[in-house]
């Protein structure tokens, strides 16, 4: 069977409370043998670092931009203190999910920014990635990086192809899931058809960005119709989706993206050993 890794997924949210343990066996049924749990605010730090052990997975520990808002700076030393606590632990991959959000109205960006360059710092302090949320934002993620060097994975990227590349050469994989199973994507769609193979990573941000064939339009959800639920399970059939635009296997996109995976959270290597 064809392995993939899930370099994005918040198992711990709320929408998995009824069946999160049928919803890792189900991944692991579909070829789906590892995943990557960022947490989003220090409340739930724990959470992921436990649900991370009980699954065999691995976590990451950060501030969330959207997030920022109800943080207090004291957050920031709680997690510095635990990345310092848990430096040994191997399933520790990364710092995350931290960043920036232009898209969301209301957000303070000065503290954004705080918050970022912070952990930046943190990160860079403690030797581990970071796995960046990027919304209308990379060109201020961008500069911070220059500034403090650190690298990792831009999740959910949907930035320009110059964007792109700078992040590449900053020592960045970009991440790509369910966005790219929808035909109107075409700027997303044609980054990863186009971008070099050892760029990419996988990941579903599951519950949300969900595949074409679990959205519900408006009208849909209106007449009772839920928005479906993404999971890991569908990372498979999403990357056959990006395997085919490449013209690729899907086998062969598979064994890329888990190198590339191991190579921006080096970590990885001993758990998937």
């Amino acid at each position: 069977m064809t392995a993939w890794i899930d370099t994005h997924c918040h198992l711990d949210a709320p929408e998995f409370d009824a069946d999160r343990a049928a919803v890792r066996h189900a991944a692991a049924a579909a070829g789906v043998v590892h995943c990557v749990l960022p947490a989003v605010n220090a409340g739930n730090f724990d959470v992921v670092r436990e649900l991370a052990h009980q699954s065999d997975y691995s976590y990451a520990l950060g501030i969330h931009p959207l997030c920022t808002g109800t943080a207090q700076e004291s957050d920031l030393a709680v997690l510095d203190g635990l990345l310092a606590r848990h430096r040994d632990d191997p399933r520790l991959v990364a710092v995350g999910e931290i960043g920036l959000d232009y898209f969301v109205a209301g957000l303070d960006a000065q503290r954004q920014e705080l918050f970022y360059r912070e952990q930046l710092l943190l990160a860079q302090r403690h030797g581990l990635p970071v796995i960046l949320h990027v919304r209308r934002s990379a060109d201020r993620l961008l500069k911070q990086l220059r500034q403090i060097p650190v690298t990792g994975i831009a999740h959910a990227f949907n930035g320009s192809e110059q964007q792109a590349q700078e992040f590449l050469r900053l020592g960045f994989k970009l991440g790509f899931g369910g966005t790219v199973t929808y035909e109107r994507s075409l700027q997303i769609r044609r980054l990863a058809s186009s971008l070099p193979l050892d760029a990419i990573v996988m990941e579903t941000d599951a519950p949300d960005i969900p595949p074409h064939w679990l959205y519900r339009t408006a009208q849909e959800r209106e007449a009772g119709r839920p928005q479906g639920r993404n999971a890991p399970s569908e990372l498979p059939a999403i990357g056959a989706v990006l395997a085919q635009l490449r013209g690729i296997s899907a086998g062969e996109l598979a064994q890329a993206t888990t190198r590339n995976a191991l190579e921006a959270l080096p970590r990885l290597r001993a758990l998937l050993a």
